[in-house]
């Protein structure tokens, strides 16, 4: 995975020039179309300071607000943000009971401003299990903003990517799809993002360097950005870096330049890894 350069100091690489790391105040001409977001270290933020485990995740709604603000003004026309995991269900019970009266206040809290700003809700995961009172909150909200147009944000709540699989290779079971009709596409009609674009861009806080079980199958071709910032500090310069970074990026999806790899007498590369094709997967 590629990383962002670690800092000395907020905004500043280790070492290096200010102006290698600061970003301009201005998104780069080329974004990605769907940004995925794993946030992370809202624990470490709230020891560092001496605080419960919860007000590390109350700070981070503070820092997602920031997030799509950011995004709606560069125009990032998605977001995918990983709010809990299928394997989140593992903390303390009095941590997962905090996580859902907060989820549910946030959506109280800010729905009103999501669907003034025109940002449509989208849920990915799996409502068994989560409390009525919060899955009640969350089908009204998407409800609500299902005609909005200007960022689709959708969260990632009690997701996990194996799983997502295993249901989607269940449900085409249970259509009855013969296994000579069974390709990419016809798993991907059957994922939870079905119709939604891969993502381009995956960011991850805290310095963590893996996808935790965060759309397995549609990040493949993803470029990856790590930052040791910790979620509740994350902010629209940290955007910016990241969206940078991705500007700056050569995306090949497994093809080569022309004049790329070092060919024999007979016009054969001397590495089957360096033979250009259409897509590889």
């Amino acid at each position: 995975m590629a990383a962002g350069a670690p800092r000395s100091n907020r905004g500043r690489a280790a070492g290096a020039p200010r102006d290698a790391t600061t970003p301009s105040s201005e998104a780069p001409t080329r974004l990605p179309s769907h940004v995925a977001v794993i946030m992370d270290g809202n624990g470490r933020w709230a020891r560092q300071r001496g605080l419960p485990r919860l007000a590390g995740h109350r700070a981070g709604t503070e820092a997602l607000r920031r997030l799509i603000e950011a995004c709606v003004e560069f125009g990032v026309p998605r977001l995918t943000i990983y709010a809990f995991s299928t394997e989140n269900w593992k903390r303390p019970a009095h941590e997962v009971r905090g996580l859902m009266f907060l989820l549910e206040e946030v959506i109280e809290r800010q729905l009103s401003e999501l669907d003034r700003n025109g940002v449509r809700l989208r849920h990915i995961g799996w409502l068994e299990n989560v409390p009525h009172h919060l899955r009640r909150a969350i089908q009204r909200a998407v409800a609500r903003t299902e005609t909005n147009t200007r960022l689709e944000l959708n969260v990632a709540f009690n997701y996990g990517g194996r799983q997502e699989i295993v249901r989607a290779v269940r449900r085409i079971v249970e259509d009855g799809i013969p296994p000579d009709e069974i390709d990419e596409a016809c798993l991907e009609r059957h994922l939870e993002t079905a119709g939604l674009p891969d993502p381009d861009l995956v960011i991850r806080t805290s310095g963590e360097m893996r996808l935790s079980n965060f759309l397995l199958w549609q990040v493949a071709y993803a470029e990856i950005y790590c930052t040791p910032t910790l979620w509740p500090d994350f902010d629209r310069e940290e955007l910016l870096r990241a969206l940078h970074s991705y500007a700056a990026r050569d995306r090949r999806f497994g093809e080569l330049e022309v004049d790329e790899g070092t060919p024999h007498d007979d016009g054969e590369t001397g590495d089957a890894s360096t033979v250009p094709v259409s897509r590889a997967r």
